[in-house]
């Protein structure tokens, strides 16, 4: 195969890596990292421009949102099934916590940043509750997998 037609990568490092980029897409891949274990989570995220696709490759992830608007009014999770697409609409808060066996690949427009994705710390009662829905959804998560 010529080289000029197939650009083959990968990524099997800690936290989140962008992989391609192209015209107005990107795709990324996120793997394991510590300050994504759910006792660590501090604060959630929103896209004011896409919506963002995660598609778990291996190991465990669980979803999370907060809702809509300038702050966060309710937390709900999911636990994320193998190859299914889970598309985080625009302006929705979330975040992520996955294991040490997780891969996750995220579909993003390209020119997803800082200055279009602001993030909110999270209060004690929005951490309790996080942790709670966490417990919940998905009660044998094993972050030593």
């Amino acid at each position: 195969m010529k080289k000029e037609y197939i650009d083959v990568t990968g990524y099997s490092g800690e936290g989140y890596k962008p992989l391609v980029d192209f015209e107005s897409w990107r795709i990324a891949i996120l793997n394991y990292i510590d300050e994504l274990e759910i006792q660590r989570l501090r604060s959630m995220q929103k896209h004011n421009e896409t919506d963002e696709v995660f598609v778990l490759l291996s190991g465990n992830c669980t979803l999370f949102t907060g809702g809509l608007g300038d702050s966060i009014t309710e937390i709900d999770a999911i636990a994320m099934e193998p190859y299914k697409l889970y598309n985080v609409k625009k302006g929705v808060w979330h975040t992520h916590t996955l294991d040490k066996k997780a891969m996750v690949l995220i579909v993003e427009n390209q020119n997803t940043s800082e200055l279009n994705s602001p993030k909110i710390r999270l209060n004690e009662e929005q951490i309790t509750m996080l942790q709670q829905v966490f417990q919940k959804t998905s009660p044998s998560f094993n972050y030593l997998d």
